[in-house]
């Protein structure tokens, strides 16, 4: 029987990403996705886990500024390595201590951060 999930965004800071991932791990719930976005001058990472069970949906969602550090889950969540690389590659998010960090060649592209608008960083010169 497929059950109606209740979804739910949960907003977070940097400081609680790591205790908030391994809350969600520990509860039973499947890391199934991390994002970035660029929203308001800003990034929005998200940090999707579901329940199989009953298809509910938890998303850890943080803002960070565009040089800020955030740290990497991957030493709790050890799937989440492919997530990071991207975000860090196409929108260049600096994700601190991933554990396989492919150093911006998951894609081998030539451009850097190909996803971050061009004047994210200031005006055009």
């Amino acid at each position: 029987m497929v059950k109606c999930p209740e979804n739910e965004l949960i907003e977070i800071t940097k400081g609680e990403l790591l205790s908030k991932c391994m809350e969600m791990k520990k509860s039973g719930l499947r890391f199934s996705q991390g994002c970035a976005a660029f929203w308001d001058g800003r990034y929005e990472l998200s940090y999707s886990f579901a329940d199989d069970e009953t298809y509910e949906y938890k998303t850890l969602r943080l803002k960070a500024e565009l040089d800020e550090e955030i740290p990497s889950i991957t030493e709790i969540i050890p799937t989440a390595v492919f997530y990071e690389n991207e975000m860090a590659e196409m929108y260049g998010v600096k994700i601190r201590m991933i554990s396989l960090d492919f150093r911006n060649k998951l894609y081998r592209i030539e451009e850097e951060a190909p996803l971050l608008p061009k004047d994210a960083r200031g005006p055009l010169k």
